[in-house]
């Protein structure tokens, strides 16, 4: 026995009580022989027409029963059918199973709004410009608020209506719409067709035209049939219908507020019926909001004419009195004592006349019905404007909002507007956020450490699971969904997405310490919201607001929404925050950075693959956008572009956007000719070359005075361009220069700058290019063009020592070749291990892992270590020393490669080295197929050819030795018949040719053809992206050499020294802030103004780029065709309007000359009997 049948009972006649009116029917509707199981006795029959019909009631002469008929109805309408859950129940059955049933069972979403339709139940014709836009209006209202449409249900009268609208504005399939049909049981023709418990049932919406019983209406969605025992009556499934209203309003649309569903009427035509119905909505306690339909006819008109003619004291004149009285007599044809009592229904719900709105399509202030039924409920309760603003926002109805919650001197209370800003971040409504934060939000305030919790937490809007398995990750134990996400654990993320050297502002001491005095003061519990809302409404003044945008820890709190709308994959609120505030280059590029290191992580957690795919596509958009934005801002301005590339970013780990932009592999923006002009500024430091820079730096390395001669850049010239420099170490060259505090010291670039311009001027009087000798020394040394050819020729001597060591004999005791290597090569460990320290992440193991994932430095901890080890065999005597330089031969091969690095810098030999390193990287697969084919051979060939073999391991090397060799061509021809020389053969060696020619066809010409092709394929694919490949390698070779000393090993052990003195002698105290966020790296470092000068250029870049981007949208082909399509059509509504009008004027003349015709008959009839009477006198 299914739940429903448990629940939900039907109702029959228990008692037959003949009609008096039809003897042969029962006082409820059914013929008497349609009674099966109950008597009728004679003496009832013989006592029936005394009786009177009203003796009859539902309750005492109906019996209750499990319900049968339950279940889904396919409608069949042409080419589509549709679906409807329907049950059948009685008109009395419990409200809270009833909504357990459409919500739990049915899986209907709770209703946001109620529109409740009345109007006649028989057919009736609407104009077709009134039909229109109720169609129009009521699917709009309904799809955009989330409503239910409450109707009878049937195939006729308004229901009919209410189904054409969504049959003309609703895909069949998707079914967004919920209408909810309430049918008496007893109307419903083919009632058989539905009998049945949980079924699948066909059902006919083709009535008999005689009948007087009702088919289903194949629009609705849902069926509630309301049974009270009755055949083809109406009125208590009114009963069912209204109670269910009362019970959805009840429910909370909003868990936070307590505002309840919203019920509407809407009165379209009808009868006498209708107005009872309003008479309640409007008398009830809260009264529900009525919308009249004026032009539709019957009770909606004259509800109209009489709400249009009501004076300030609420009466109608006498004459207009009159007037409703006859519209009433004429309308319903009732008699005189009916008219009356209905005309003083009718008064009575003038009396409430607030809660009617009266709908006209004619009217001049002509609105959409959908906006007309919407403000009714504004205006129809007594809703604070913080409520009416909770509504607007569960409808998504920014039009309502804009035109009558927020408008001109409204006041709202402190905080009233946050809340609402909170509650339009849970629901993802983009367009409500930025309303609310042109009407005077404050984010600085707004954002709190509460709420940003609160948002990562919401379980409303779109879900995203794969946070929380992002969550678990970092954590690295098991998370449920009820886990409450910290803001720590979102820093975690964010590193873990990031990847390197980021770090969180959420993670940094200062914010954890900020984080715990919150949450030790305020105590708050992610309960509930209303606690929010206390806390948020006290203490608010205009002093300590200043204190709350320290307190937040929230400086820029657009990056912080942008990140949280990227990490709950909501694109459009990330496209929002990304337009607003600062910094919009570097957002673009971590939106960017996430979103692909969510694609990433969603595949590898097997997640669906279209999440992948949305995550990556975003990272597209993102990244787009920041290609975009540099694009525009370098158009405005070269050097403010190139600033924005490279200035540093505090509120982004202390990063610059082109080093997270490498991060990210953002190939077309690192690419970008603003980037590439950047970066070979900072490969050729302040030297300013044009043509044969290598033979001028060669020659100048070789031969130091020559230094003198060149042409360096001024300091305009090398404003934009990130200074990798320490104060202290160009102190020696400026002689006596007043001391300066460590603040200052550790400051900036462009403090060192202003005292690097003063020496300048005080030493030379030229032109701006001229530098005094010491300095143009040390910016020779220091540019990377001179370093990275500089430790070239130290790295070629030491190639050809190492090279001269490993082919002479070793002797016991290395020879000065021998010690020169080996101080070059532990000069170079030495500096490997500098990097390792001096990077930026804060952890030495993480210093480590960002360390060891480049491929170089990798490969040179491998030929370090290995040197080392060889280096100590060496000492001993052989065959130990032999071991020693067997590891020296080895070890050369890695220092070999290492040139291969160098052929990087040249645009023409780097993008082959991408191509190599991507061809081994992908040809892994293939490489295994190669090696399960060889294997397959190899193995049968030995044991075939080997049937007595001892077990020993050089069974290994035989059995893959010749197969391989095979491979490059090697055939072995005197061994594929070793019958042919060998007369004592082994049993089955002559299946071995047989095996090798397969083995050969399928390895040599197959497989190794796959391997070229692939090959090929990666080649090509590569190669129309080179120039870019290149441009993208470019970075990482600039910034090693720009923070390589300029001495090369094994002279850099100076360089050493003298960094280690000058940290001893020179080291300035770190409180724990500056421990932690460190001052390391390339960058550029601004002043507090210059700062602001930059970020109002990129707000400038990024409005114009959008004014730009709206005009090419607006003038674009697709546009035009959308504009003139929309005006078309408003042309032939208005045509059909005419059209329509102009049918009428021609019917109403043709009733006219058909009323003249008859008049003149009558006139000349007239005449004849006067001249027949005159004749007669």
């Amino acid at each position: 026995k299914s739940w429903i049948e448990g629940v939900f009972s039907k109702r029959e006649c228990a008692h037959i009580i003949p009609s008096s009116k039809d003897p042969h029917r029962c006082c409820c509707g059914r013929l008497i022989e349609d009674h099966p199981g109950v008597e009728c006795s004679l003496p009832v029959y013989q006592a029936a027409p005394q009786r009177e019909d009203g003796e009859w009631s539902v309750q005492k002469h109906t019996k209750t029963s499990p319900t049968d008929a339950f279940g889904t109805i396919n409608f069949q309408d042409g080419d589509h059918t549709y679906h409807a859950k329907y049950v059948r129940l009685s008109y009395d059955s419990n409200l809270d199973q009833l909504l357990h049933l459409m919500v739990k069972e049915w899986q209907m979403e709770l209703p946001k709004l109620v529109i409740s339709v009345h109007g006649g139940i028989q057919n009736f014709k609407l104009p077709s410009k009134v039909k229109q836009v109720f169609s129009k209006g009521l699917v709009k209202a309904a799809e955009t608020t989330g409503a239910w449409i409450i109707t009878e249900g049937i195939n006729s009268g308004v229901s009919r209506h209410v189904g054409d609208a969504l049959k003309g504005r609703a895909s069949p399939h998707l079914r967004k719409i919920c209408a909810v049909g309430i049918p008496p049981w007893g109307i419903i023709e083919n009632q058989r067709d539905l009998i049945g418990k949980d079924v699948v049932c066909l059902y006919q919406t083709l009535g008999n035209p005689l009948s007087k019983l009702s088919t289903l209406n194949s629009m609705h969605s849902h069926f509630l049939m309301a049974d009270d025992g009755t055949v083809g009556k109406y009125g208590n499934e009114m009963m069912l219908r209204r109670n269910l209203e009362k019970h959805i309003s009840l429910q909370k649309i909003h868990t936070r507020t307590g505002q309840g569903v919203p019920v509407v009427g809407l009165v379209v035509e009808g009868g006498p019926n209708v107005i009872l119905m309003v008479w309640e909505y409007v008398r009830a306690s809260p009264a529900v909001p009525v919308v009249v339909y004026e032009g539709t006819g019957r009770a909606a008109d004259i509800l109209a004419f009489s709400h249009k003619h009501m004076d300030d004291t609420g009466e109608l004149r006498p004459q207009v009195k009159e007037e409703v009285l006859v519209m009433i007599q004429k309308t319903f044809s009732l008699g005189q004592k009916q008219s009356s009592h209905l005309f003083h229904i009718l008064m009575e719900c003038m009396e409430h006349r607030e809660s009617i709105t009266i709908f006209d399509v004619e009217s001049e202030d002509q609105q959409d019905i959908d906006l007309a039924i919407l403000t009714a409920l504004l205006k129809g309760t007594n809703m604070s404007a913080s409520d009416q603003l909770d509504l607007a926002l569960a409808w998504n109805r920014l039009d309502i909002a804009k035109k009558h919650i927020l408008v001109y001197g409204q006041h709202w209370k402190v905080g009233a507007l946050e809340q609402a800003m909170l509650d339009a971040l849970v629901m993802d409504r983009v367009d409500f956020v930025k309303l609310l934060i042109e009407h005077g939000v404050n984010m600085h305030r707004f954002l709190t450490i509460s709420r940003l919790e609160e948002l990562y937490n919401t379980k409303h809007g779109p879900s995203n699971l794969l946070l929380h398995h992002l969550v678990r990750d970092v954590k690295q134990n098991t998370v449920s969904l009820d886990y409450k996400i910290s803001l720590i654990d979102i820093g975690l993320v964010i590193e873990y997405l990031l990847g390197g050297a980021y770090r969180s502002s959420y993670t940094r001491k200062r914010f954890r310490i900020l984080y715990n005095d919150h949450y030790r003061k305020h105590k708050v519990t992610f309960v509930r919201w209303p606690a929010l809302v206390t806390k948020k409404s006290q203490n608010v003044t205009p002093k300590n607001i200043s204190e709350n945008y320290e307190s937040s820890g929230f400086i820029y709190p657009y990056n912080d929404l942008l990140v949280w709308a990227v990490l709950m994959k909501r694109q459009k609120m990330a496209m929002f925050f990304w337009q607003h505030g600062e910094e919009a280059m570097v957002k673009a590029v971590v939106a960017c950075k996430l979103y692909r290191a969510m694609a990433h992580e969603a595949k590898q957690s097997n997640m669906v693959d279209d999440t992948s795919e949305e995550l990556k596509k975003y990272s597209k958009e993102f990244g787009q956008l920041a290609l975009d934005v540099l694009e525009k801002a370098f158009k405005q301005n070269e050097q403010m572009a190139m600033k924005l590339l490279t200035y540093e970013l505090k509120n982004w780990s202390n990063s610059t956007c082109l080093k997270l932009a490498v991060s990210v592999g953002l190939r077309p923006f690192v690419s970008h000719t603003c980037t590439q002009m950047l970066l070979t500024d900072m490969w050729m430091g302040r030297l300013k070359m044009r043509k044969n820079s290598w033979f001028k730096v060669i020659m100048s390395i070789l031969l130091p005075p020559t230094i003198l001669m060149l042409e360096f850049k001024s300091k305009a010239e090398m404003s934009h361009v990130p200074q990798f420099q320490d104060f202290h170490q160009f102190t020696w060259y400026h002689g006596d220069q007043s001391p300066t505090s460590n603040k200052d010291a550790l400051s900036l670039d462009y403090d060192v700058e202003k005292i690097a311009q003063k020496s300048d001027e005080s030493q030379v009087d030229g032109g701006q290019g001229n530098l005094p000798g010491t300095r143009k020394i040390y910016e020779f040394y220091n540019a990377p063009i001179v370093k990275f050819w500089f430790h070239t020729m130290a790295y070629m001597v030491f190639l050809m020592l190492f090279t001269y060591t490993v082919l002479v004999k070793m002797e016991p005791r290395p020879s000065v070749q021998e010690w020169l290597v080996i101080i070059y090569i532990f000069s170079t460990a030495i500096e490997k291990v500098r990097e390792v320290f001096i990077s930026e992440p804060g952890k030495f193991c993480q210093k480590v892992k960002v360390w060891i994932y480049e491929y170089w430095n990798f490969t040179d901890s491998i030929a370090i270590i290995l040197f080392m080890i060889g280096f100590g065999l060496r000492w001993s005597d052989p065959p130990v020393q032999t071991a020693g330089r067997l590891l020296y031969c080895l070890d050369i091969i890695f220092w070999y490669t290492r040139l291969l690095d160098l052929f990087a810098v040249n645009q023409h030999a780097g993008p082959y080295l991408t191509m190599i390193g991507k061809m081994v990287a992908n040809m892994f697969y293939i490489v295994v197929m190669m090696a399960i084919v060889l294997l397959s051979f190899g193995v049968s060939r030995k044991a075939i050819l080997s049937p007595e073999e001892p077990p020993s391991w050089t069974l290994a090397r035989d059995i893959v030795f010749q197969p391989y060799w095979m491979m490059f061509g090697e055939v072995y021809a005197g061994e594929i018949d070793v019958c042919e020389t060998n007369e004592d053969c082994p049993p089955g060696s002559f299946l071995t040719p047989f095996l090798q020619a397969v083995y050969l066809f399928v390895q040599y010409i197959i497989m190794v053809n796959l391997l070229i092709a692939f090959f090929n394929n990666v080649y090509y694919d590569l190669k129309s992206i080179s120039n870019k490949l290149w441009k993208y390698n470019r970075y990482r070779y600039i910034m090693t050499y720009h923070e390589k000393p300029w001495l090369p090993p094994p002279f850099i052990l100076l360089s050493h020294i003298g960094f280690l003195i000058n940290r001893i002698f020179h080291h300035r105290p770190q409180n724990e802030l500056d421990q932690e966020e460190g001052d390391v790296g390339l960058k550029l470092y601004l002043s507090d103004e210059e700062l602001k000068k930059l970020h109002d250029f990129e707000e400038q870049c990024v409005e114009k780029y959008f004014h730009e981007k709206n005009e090419s949208l607006s003038s674009s082909d697709s546009e035009r065709i959308c504009l003139t399509t929309k005006r078309v059509e408003e042309m032939f509504l208005q045509l059909k309007d005419v059209h329509e009008k102009v049918c009428y004027i021609k019917e109403s003349l043709l009733s006219l000359d058909s009323q003249l015709g008859h008049l003149q008959d009558l006139s000349a009839l007239t005449v004849d009997i006067l001249k027949v009477l005159s004749a007669v006198d």
